[in-house]
């Protein structure tokens, strides 16, 4: 018997390398009687010259664009609000964001407040969004958050706590993936983002609600893309090829943790990012092999099988086996990436262990999902364990 399940995604996606350079007529084809378009980035790939020939065709198409170019990585509600009032006084009619995970999510808010009469505080949660939104397109330049087809938005609400905004307004009319805007991106950026976009599809496969068919199949291939391009995509980063398949295998991950959300993974990373400003992907890396340790009891058939598709030569023998063998492959392809491995090689001391565990117990939201439950004393464990 299976369940009765509900899947919802973007309805139009369009992946085509170049499509940058023809942004104003892509845009033209979807709102054709649209005029005043806010694009939503941050100040580096303002600067770098990089959205240069997107801009440059949007003018050729006769958009009015107004460009808000301060967000920065975890953007703080104030930002948000900010951004707000200038996507307001712009008269925006679409919103557009271009960029990394963060650039998205404000976009994403944007779209709702501008029509909106609620309060960005009277949106934190789950389907807590009234009313409609602004069009919205999304455009990534990294692969990893998955952010352009899902409909969460995150926001650094105080010194180190983060909020959700989960409400299915947030889903786009329009995703764009063009990997010409990931060419050259970062090494460190490129596995951080990596590896987040493969969390993101373990946590759906193995999550504890909402896993279904659709979202299975997704994360599996997303897996199967993401494994197999994240060093090609490291170590050369003009391979057009290992791009197209990050960003693609991002978009997949995203499209499955949007209907089967992730788990004690992110929720073990928002304290680490809140704390010490470690980025998203980041964080996620840190701890995801020791949360797949501590889960390996409740889910090890589920490990198995995705064992059966990552790993590079099949392996026989019992779920637990298999369960190990990812685990240990996982780890393996973090420590080829030449990312940081550890908490204290990100600035956290062996005194912030209880703290952050105390903080990770408030990410419900997410610890519900977990294929196990984690108790503070096991989130103070797996810290322990990453340390």
């Amino acid at each position: 018997m299976m369940n009765a399940f509900r899947f919802q995604t973007v309805p139009t996606v369009v992946v085509e390398f170049g499509a940058a350079r023809r942004l104003g007529a892509l845009l033209r084809e979807q709102y054709p009687t649209g005029q005043r378009l806010c694009v939503v980035t941050d100040g580096f790939l303002h600067k770098s010259g990089l959205l240069a020939p997107a801009l440059a065709d949007l003018a050729k198409h006769d958009w009015q664009v107004s460009v808000i170019d301060d967000v920065i990585a975890d953007p703080p509600e104030h930002v948000v609000l900010e951004a707000a009032e200038r996507a307001r006084a712009s008269n925006a009619e679409i919103v557009l964001g271009l960029g990394g995970g963060s650039s998205m999510d404000v976009a994403k808010l944007l779209a709702v407040l501008l029509p909106g009469t609620q309060s960005i505080k009277e949106m934190y949660g789950i389907k807590k969004v009234t009313g409609t939104r602004l069009p919205l397109v999304q455009m990534p330049t990294t692969a990893g958050t998955g952010s352009e087809v899902t409909a969460v938005s995150i926001v650094t609400t105080g010194e180190t706590t983060k909020m959700g905004v989960v409400a299915p307004q947030l889903y786009a009319d329009l995703a764009i993936l063009d990997a010409e805007l990931t060419l050259g991106l970062p090494r460190a950026a490129t596995a951080a983002t990596g590896i987040d976009a493969m969390v993101h599809a373990i946590e759906a496969y193995t999550s504890a609600h909402l896993k279904n068919p659709i979202s299975d199949t997704l994360a599996v291939k997303a897996l199967e893309l993401l494994s197999r391009n994240l060093l090609p995509a490291c170590h050369d980063g003009n391979n057009r090829e290992a791009r197209e398949a990050m960003l693609v295998g991002a978009m997949f991950a995203g499209q499955a943790f949007a209907n089967s959300p992730v788990a004690a993974v992110h929720a073990l990373a928002y304290p680490i990012g809140g704390i010490f400003h470690v980025a998203h992907g980041l964080s996620n890396a840190l701890v995801l092999s020791h949360v797949m340790r501590f889960n390996a009891p409740a889910a090890s058939k589920l490990y198995a099988e995705l064992a059966d598709v990552i790993l590079p030569a099949k392996i026989s023998g019992s779920d637990e086996a298999k369960t190990d063998a990812l685990i240990q492959h996982i780890e393996q392809l973090i420590v080829d990436t030449a990312i940081p491995r550890t908490l204290r090689e990100v600035g956290v001391k062996q005194d912030d262990i209880a703290r952050m565990a105390s903080d990770a117990m408030l990410q419900t939201r997410l610890l519900v999902n977990n294929p196990r439950e984690v108790t503070e004393a096991d989130a103070f464990a797996i810290y322990s364990a990453a340390f």
